[in-house]
């Protein structure tokens, strides 16, 4: 049914008002349509466009850079045992206290640093599983890159004895020679990218990606007995001689030849 005043209308003129309205309904479907058809296509043009990865190698490098361990650290401790673990766990304070006292006399930031290790009290249990004494233990770090003054405060200490002796390095030298380490990594990794490139033909390469890091590999920390005699402490400086360290940098990634 078309409006009132298209009623009035002549025949011929009824008829191509007709044909006219028929023909802009077609043209709005025909729109929808191909821009439907055009989103479609938009979405599916990065898939098919994308390029084939080709002429990739995959490739590693390393370095090493050994160097001394420069950081001296030394476990001092002693224990007691008693039926009182008041008596106990005062011992052990007394004993740590005096250590403590004697190492600070000494004691510089970096050079020498001194600290508290473990202090441990817990029961001890005899056949029938009831209480029948106490045991308990303590430990005094001292640790720096000083190691005539670390040895001299542990000769010191009359109421501790040795227990362990480590060696590692300083956070400043590890980082001296990771760069020095990481620059080598790199310098190896550009040149065997350069001749697999060459090998197989090509002029050159750039670079994709790439991943580094590194790890330090020492000897294994020297471990000594507790010497329980303190005379064996007494006034004398611990004889101790560090080790070397390795420092690894790996350098591993993918490069495009060209």
């Amino acid at each position: 049914m078309f409006p009132s005043h298209l009623s009035r209308l002549n025949p011929s003129e009824s008829y191509s008002v007709k044909k006219t309205t028929r023909f802009l309904a077609i043209c709005v479907l025909l729109t929808g349509a191909a821009g439907a058809s055009t989103s479609r296509a938009q979405t599916l043009q990065p898939v098919m466009m994308a390029p084939q990865l080709q002429n990739i190698a995959q490739l590693s490098a390393s370095a090493t850079v050994e160097v001394q361990q420069d950081l001296l650290s030394m476990v001092l401790s002693t224990t007691r045992d008693g039926t009182d673990s008041a008596v106990v766990q005062n011992q052990l304070k007394l004993a740590l206290e005096s250590a403590l006292a004697e190492a600070k006399k000494t004691a510089q930031p970096g050079l020498m640093d001194v600290r508290t290790g473990n202090f441990s009290l817990y029961p001890r249990y005899g056949k029938e599983g009831k209480i029948n004494g106490w045991q308990g233990s303590t430990e005094l770090v001292l640790e720096g890159r000083d190691f005539p003054r670390i040895t001299a405060a542990a000769g010191k200490i009359q109421t501790l004895s040795l227990g362990n002796v480590g060696f590692a390095l300083s956070r400043e030298e590890r980082a001296r020679v990771e760069g020095d380490a990481q620059a080598q990594a790199i310098e190896r990794f550009k040149t065997k990218a350069a001749d697999i490139a060459k090998s197989f033909g090509f002029a050159g390469y750039t670079l994709r990606e790439v991943s580094i890091n590194a790890n330090d590999q020492g000897p294994v920390r020297p471990r000594m007995q507790a010497m329980e005699a303190k005379a064996a402490m007494s006034d004398s400086s611990v004889p101790v001689e560090a080790g070397k360290a390795s420092v690894v940098v790996n350098v591993s990634g993918s490069v495009q030849m060209k």
